[in-house]
Parts: C-alpha cells; sequence; structure tokens
C-alpha cells in the first residue's frame, strides 16, 4: 500500500468553507479510483488531502473528469496557489496493529 498527500494552502478566511466542503465528503467515489482510505486534515490556513491505495498516483489523474474538467473546482477558490504532492517519507505502525491486520486479513 502506497500513500501520498496533496498540500494546500487556503486563502485567508477560506477555513470555514473549506470546512463545509469536507463535511459534504469527496466529490468522487474513493472506491470508484481505487482507494483504500482517503483523509483530508484542515488547519487554519492549510489543507492536506491524504490518498492511500495500491496506486495513489493514479488518483491524480483521476480526478480530472474526462473532458478536462477537474472534480476539485469547488476547491479552486479556496486555495491560493498550486497544491504540493507529498509522498510518503516515513511510517511507523505498531507491531500490535500490524498483528491485528494480519489477524483480520487486511
Amino acid at each position: 500500500m502506497q500513500r501520498i498527500a496533496v498540500v494546500a494552502t487556503l486563502r485567508p478566511g477560506t477555513a470555514e468553507q473549506a470546512a463545509r466542503l469536507i463535511e459534504l465528503g469527496p466529490p468522487f467515489d474513493p472506491l470508484d479510483i481505487g482507494l483504500e482510505r482517503h483523509m483530508v486534515f484542515l488547519a487554519a490556513d492549510t489543507v492536506v488531502f491524504v490518498f492511500e491505495g495500491a496506486n495513489p498516483h493514479s488518483v491524480l489523474n483521476a480526478l480530472t473528469g474526462d473532458n478536462g474538467q477537474s472534480v476539485l473546482d469547488a476547491w479552486e477558490p479556496l486555495i491560493d496557489a498550486t497544491p504540493k504532492v507529498a509522498h510518503e517519507a516515513y511510517s511507523w505502525i505498531s507491531p500490535a496493529y500490524a498483528h491485528w491486520q494480519d489477524s483480520w486479513g487486511e
């Protein structure tokens, strides 16, 4: 399993709008684009989208529709500058949790 994060700086005063968009859930079906997990972290001036799956890089391509229109258009007015893609550089998991996952077949 691989993870990537998309880190974006929010325009001043848009954190509440961002929170409302997050409450609506993703504007795509995570299963349809091959995700196993998807998380969004929100701070006053930053939003971080985390994508986890067999090939999370393909998610970035899937987020642009067939007509070239991004499914993330609602975020565009809230984002200041171009978001950055961050690749996983370190991960740690408790041996107890890893054992629990193995026993459940994950």
